[in-house]
């Protein structure tokens, strides 16, 4: 069986990283056909969409998604939506996979991906001196999202950190606490506790090991999973999928487009590659995709894009070998 990947490349050092991604995995002569796409903000300049309906048609017909950057303006520009929560919601990618490891580190963040703050329900009033964000918090979404916390716990350690801020936001983390303990009830081989998501940010730097899957609401997720990787080598090894109850499911690095340093040729690959390393995973390749995980960890950035590609299909090529 051959699977359809779609390509994203997006912008800045998303342009170098995918190209690079893919290099290393033709290296594994799998049975994958590529074909590129098109988003991102260089994209809505251009053709005065983000994510062009051609691009949304591919990404239907794919078994998968490898995303790389995309560059979001830090004001508002009309017309202009982010192509990544635009495909996220599209075809509701409710469940954002962050792992980071190092040393006896091995962390699994679970974020809600499709609510909370990043719902796109925003508005100002007061002739625009009063801004209002509404957070959404439902039942529906809190109860998959602690199911697949419980699922990919039962893989690892079987312990799951339940994080919110139930104290202060009393309905809608109350809400979400609530529907995760009920879910955890049909997983009784788990450890289930629970920490407010400044304990959490305190003890991931405290005392990373004691955790082993963190799940959490929207914006706690992206903030937790970014501590996170900062313990363990930066965003240059942060991978992450997003999946839903069908495909096609997102695989990205967590990195920004780093328009910085665009063009040098010294972005660093590994977490592009580590993302498709679990896209071959999601796919069902688990030796390839153990394989792809541990060389690229093992395998430092020197500094030089190309050089770090050459070196991990090397290593690659000569496991295969042996």
């Amino acid at each position: 069986m051959t699977h359809i990947i779609t390509l994203i490349p997006g912008d800045g050092i998303g342009q170098e990283v995918i190209p690079a991604a893919r290099a290393v995995l033709e290296t594994l002569n799998l049975p994958l056909q590529f074909r590129e796409a098109k988003a991102g903000f260089g994209v809505f300049q251009t053709y005065g969409t983000a994510l062009p309906d051609e691009t949304l048609e591919q990404c239907a017909t794919s078994d998968a998604i490898l995303f790389g950057a995309t560059s979001s303006p830090m004001t508002k520009v009309t017309g202009y939506y982010s192509p990544i929560l635009a495909l996220r919601q599209h075809f509701d990618l409710f469940a954002n996979l962050r792992p980071v490891r190092a040393d006896a580190i091995d962390v699994l963040t679970v974020r809600e991906n499709t609510e909370g703050l990043y719902s796109g329900r925003e508005r100002t009033e007061d002739d625009g001196q009063t801004a209002i964000a509404e957070r959404v918090i439902t039942a529906r979404a809190s109860e998959r999202i602690m199911r697949v916390a419980c699922e990919q716990a039962m893989r690892r350690r079987r312990y799951v950190t339940i994080v919110h801020k139930a104290n202060v936001l009393k309905e809608t983390d109350g809400l979400f606490r609530r529907v995760a303990f009920e879910v955890a009830r049909d997983f009784p081989a788990l450890t289930v506790d629970e920490l407010l998501v400044d304990v959490a940010a305190l003890k991931l730097v405290e005392d990373p090991a004691r955790f082993d899957v963190i799940v959490t609401t929207n914006v706690f997720g992206d903030i937790l999973s970014d501590v996170a990787a900062g313990l363990t080598g930066g965003l240059g090894l942060a991978a992450s999928a997003n999946i839903g109850g069908q495909p096609p499911a997102l695989f990205e690095p967590v990195h920004g487009s780093a328009p910085d340093i665009t063009g040098q040729g010294i972005a660093d690959p590994r977490a592009a590659i580590l993302s498709a390393a679990m896209m071959l995973d999601h796919l069902g390749y688990a030796a390839e995709a153990a394989r792809l995980h541990q060389i690229t960890y093992q395998t430092p950035h020197t500094g030089d894009t190309q050089y770090t590609v050459e070196a991990i299909c090397a290593r690659l090529e000569s496991d295969s070998d042996a």
